[in-house]
């Protein structure tokens, strides 16, 4: 008979809390941290500025509510999550909550901040009812490595708070250009080897607005495509994250987002003769002002909702027949944005990992409670924390995935591709473990992991093997052995 999983035994150190704190100042922390528990995933959005976060957001919610542009209401962290109702509540550094009016028209949510001033908000709370916030929060954060220092700090501090809280957000997107020194710098801050904070897996990179990489050439994702590939194989980003992926995020929020009078007036674009297309099509300057029957101004509020790249995919789209209606070039667009890709990513090694990534964040909080504000009997809640930490498997998967990312545990080329596989770096679902297709069946599943289970038993009992090896070897048996009990579970029912 097996034990409680790794979230009941978060659970339970939880509801220890909660005795041990009751009826003192802290009872409202550990309420906060049981909510969060059973809350949906906090995943943020972080980046340099001008990386494309909040245009992002937009796009993985599916419509324009976080501001794009430089205003005041860019200078501290949103954060997004599914409601019954409509509102935005303003969360002070001094410990205040202050409900805001906002207005909305066509576009993202305006803010009156009724004289606050930028710098006294923490955080801005914006609570939407959306299909797409059910299972994950959003956080939209000031850019890194900003020129104004406040902005920098403010994305830095709730990331990576430096007086041992724990860290809000339960994920991280990270978006980025290229790969910038300030990129690889704040992503070796937000980890650490040790698993106090983050690993590979709660850490997603983004090639933001991807599609400038190919110079907006219809052929431009393909090329991200390919820069992409050389960064995920890059042995530094593989210990910072888990994946890279190309996304042309203001592509994929207009697309999100599409109105039936743009692809009106894309029809009309591809309506011209193809010369004077081409013409209008060559850069960004022609395309705004060169003379031509659709008019400028229209054609410049077309090119700030889709960008080149768009313009040039949409025209070609409707031009040869693709596409008849504004739901099919929606569609099409969504899938030229590669969004489709994040979110099947997001899913996949997110939502699919709730009970680890939630788990650990728990963890983290209920540690930095229990050393800076100890009570009487919290030493019991020291000692749960303490224990699922170095007990759990998930945590040990985790620490072993850093360490083979790291150098640290140094296996073989074919072994290590394996062995990231079944720790869950291609996906945390069995058939991803075992490098199968989601609809192997009971022979082909069971057949994979009797090989894999007799390999590293073979490993683990190799007396030339360093003892490191033969210590990630037992972790990995003791995984396939899960998948295993997985595996007869389901055929039981």
């Amino acid at each position: 008979m097996t034990g409680p999983s790794f979230i009941d035994q978060v659970r339970e150190a939880v509801l220890a809390a909660r005795t041990v704190y009751a009826g003192t100042p802290h009872d409202a922390t550990v309420a906060e941290i049981q909510a969060r528990l059973d809350g949906p995933l906090r995943v943020a959005i972080a980046g340099r500025i001008k990386a494309g976060k909040s245009t992002l957001l937009n796009a993985l919610i599916g419509d324009e509510l976080a501001p794009t542009d430089a205003g005041e209401c860019t200078r501290f962290v949103w954060w997004f999550h599914d409601g019954i109702t409509y509102r935005a509540i303003a969360h002070l550094r001094d410990g205040r909550s202050v409900p805001t009016r906002f207005s909305r028209d066509a576009g993202a949510i305006q803010v009156d901040l009724g004289g606050i001033a930028p710098t006294d908000i923490e955080r801005l709370e914006v609570e939407w009812p959306s299909q797409a916030l059910r299972t994950m929060s959003l956080i939209d954060t000031p850019g890194i490595a900003s020129a104004t220092a406040a902005l920098a700090d403010a994305a830095q501090d709730f990331l990576e708070p430096d007086d041992e809280r724990a860290a809000p957000a339960d994920a991280v997107v990270y978006l980025m250009r290229h790969v910038h020194s300030a990129d690889v710098r704040f992503l070796e801050a937000f980890h650490d080897d040790e698993y106090a904070h983050a690993s590979p897996l709660n850490t997603i990179a983004v090639l933001s607005r991807a599609d400038e990489l190919g110079v907006a050439r219809l052929d431009a994702m393909e090329s991200a495509e390919r820069v992409a590939e050389r960064y995920r194989q890059d042995r530094k980003l593989r210990r910072l994250c888990q994946a890279v992926v190309p996304v042309a995020g203001l592509l994929a929020q207009a697309a999100a987002t599409l109105r039936e009078q743009e692809f009106r007036l894309v029809v009309r674009l591809a309506a011209l003769p193809q010369a004077e297309l081409d013409d209008l099509l060559l850069s960004v300057d022609r395309f705004g002002t060169w003379p031509s029957p659709v008019p400028a101004g229209e054609r410049a509020a077309l090119l700030r909702r889709l960008g080149l790249y768009g313009v040039r995919r949409a025209c070609a789209l409707v031009g040869d027949g693709t596409v008849a209606t504004a739901s099919e070039l929606s569609a099409s667009l969504l899938r030229a944005s590669r969004l489709d890709d994040l979110r099947s990513l997001l899913a996949a090694q997110f939502t699919a990992r709730r009970d680890l990534l939630k788990g650990h964040a728990v963890l983290l909080a209920l540690d930095s409670l229990v050393q800076r504000h100890p009570v009487p009997g919290s030493e019991v809640v020291d000692i749960a924390v303490e224990r699922i930490q170095s007990s759990a498997h998930e945590l040990v998967e985790v620490r072993l995935l850093n360490a083979l990312r790291s150098g640290a545990v140094v296996l073989r080329d074919a072994d290590l591709a394996e062995a990231e596989r079944l720790l869950g770096a291609n996906g945390a679902a069995g058939w991803a473990r075992l490098g199968l297709a989601p609809d192997a069946d009971a022979a082909t599943t069971s057949a994979a992991l009797s090989a894999a289970l007799a390999r590293w038993h073979r490993r683990a009992e190799n007396p030339l093997a360093s003892s490191a090896v033969s210590q990630a070897a037992r972790v990995l048996v003791r995984t396939c052995e899960g998948l295993a009990a997985q595996v007869a579970a389901i055929a039981d029912t």
